[in-house]
């Protein structure tokens, strides 16, 4: 049993998309009016690669992806995709209230070439036990073709993903990946123990998460610094661990700035800063204050 079930996880892998390194969670370039500038898009796209990134998450939540209509969506992955053009990995979120928009989103972005999808639970009233929270993926599992990546950001869905869950889902033929934003290491560390592969998304554990094993991120700060984003996972890549650290000291000031404050709103303002976007929100959203935007751009200083 032991060897048939190594045989299978290695057909598995043999059909799964490589998502290790630092896949950087996108902004969506939004005007003053709150329209998509495309233009924009185009630019970051370009600028990310050329930062040696390793592959884009198109409406990731620092794309304030619940503030877009599917449509705008859709027209974002189909740009951005022919845009990357096989450069770097691309991963589309696809996340949705009603089950059958999952299904048509996650289809669409498969349909185009995605190299993943990355989907929440079912939030907001939806089942919250390990049971419906299975059949939820089960369904999407049945109905694409491509890698799922999973989600755990419980301080934002209310749910989490118990490794005993993880450990069900993995044996799901497209469930191959989480995104862990919990910031419990323990727990990510018990992720890392199933056959599912971790990809960390709580920014102050990032290296300790590198060291641990994690394959790589899902990084909204990357968006203001791409380039030591992509230095920090070489250098623990190499086991440089010393010259990892003291890159780390530098990153961490602002990574424990945006993660206590408003995240999205701050990663935009620090990005804007450093030459990446216009830094505007979508409403809901609101931007943040001067004063806190003074003290986000303040902790950016070790960067320079």
């Amino acid at each position: 049993m032991a060897v048939l079930a190594g045989r299978q996880r290695n057909l598995k892998e043999l059909h799964m998309a490589n998502l290790a390194g630092i896949n950087l969670a996108m902004q969506t370039p939004f005007r003053a009016d709150g329209s998509i500038d495309f233009a924009e898009w185009d630019r970051l796209i370009d600028a990310y690669i050329d930062a040696g990134i390793h592959g884009l998450v198109l409406g990731a939540g620092t794309g304030q992806h619940p503030y877009l209509t599917e449509a705008e969506a859709n027209e974002l992955y189909e740009k951005g995709i022919k845009r990357v053009g096989g450069r770097c990995n691309v991963i589309c979120q696809t996340s949705a209230l009603n089950m059958d928009e999952v299904v048509r989103r996650s289809r669409h972005a498969e349909s185009i070439g995605a190299d993943a999808l990355m989907i929440l639970p079912p939030y907001l009233e939806g089942p919250d036990d390990d049971d419906g929270i299975f059949e939820f993926y089960r369904t999407i599992d049945a109905a694409v073709g491509v890698d799922i990546v999973g989600y755990n950001i419980p301080q934002a869905t209310g749910l989490s993903v118990s490794p005993e869950l993880l450990k069900r889902l993995s044996q799901l033929e497209n469930y191959n990946y989480i995104k862990d934003s919990g910031g419990d290491l323990s727990v990510h560390q018990a992720y890392l123990q199933t056959d599912c592969k971790v990809l960390n998304g709580a920014d102050p554990t990032t290296v300790y998460a590198m060291m641990a094993g994690t394959v790589g991120t899902i990084w909204g700060a990357a968006n203001y610094m791409p380039h030591e984003a992509v230095r920090l996972y070489d250098l623990v890549t190499a086991k440089e661990y010393d010259a990892a650290l003291e890159l780390w000291g530098k990153m961490l000031p602002s990574l424990l700035y945006v993660w206590s404050h408003r995240y999205v709103q701050c990663v935009l303002a620090a990005a804007q800063h450093r030459g990446f976007g216009h830094g505007y929100v979508r409403a809901p959203l609101q931007q943040i204050s001067d004063e806190m935007r003074a003290e986000m751009l303040a902790t950016l200083a070790p960067l320079s």
